[in-house]
């Protein structure tokens, strides 16, 4: 599993666990034959998958995480190492060199503010990609 969908499902999983939201199967005529069809056994399709439609509000779980924890001196909001902190992923500069290669990061991937600055905004930008509602001053 990549880093990046690790942090994105310790955040949009925390959200999905809180919602309870279960797929629904759509009602209507499903396994009644068609008209002009012969009676006997009828295959039917299985019902499509659902997904919730609500977005998840990324500000909102990281800022309950940081409360649930007691931690109130990690700065996710500006902080990739701090955001990793939080969700409880190993934010060494391995971990952050193989999330810069898997964003694409083309600059030198030494650990620098730069860098760490830039990997900050781009998976605001990639959470906010996949469902996630994220405020625009953590994506620029």
């Amino acid at each position: 599993m990549s880093i990046f969908s690790k942090i994105k499902d310790a955040i949009f999983g925390h959200k999905t666990a809180d919602s309870g939201a279960q797929p629904q199967a759509p009602t209507g005529t499903q396994g009644v034959p068609p008209a002009g069809t012969t009676t006997g056994s009828v295959a039917t399709a299985p019902a499509p998958t659902i997904q919730p439609t609500t977005q998840v509000d990324v500000e909102q779980v990281l800022t309950q995480m940081a409360v649930a924890k007691g931690n109130p001196d990690l700065n996710w909001r500006t902080s990739i190492v701090d955001l990793m902190k939080l969700i409880g992923l190993d934010s060494s500069l391995d971990h952050r060199k193989e999330l810069a290669t898997e964003l694409g990061y083309t600059g030198a991937k030494d650990g620098s503010a730069e860098m760490n600055i830039w990997l900050h905004k781009a998976v605001m930008r990639e959470l906010a990609k996949n469902g996630g509602k994220v405020p625009a001053n953590l994506t620029d």
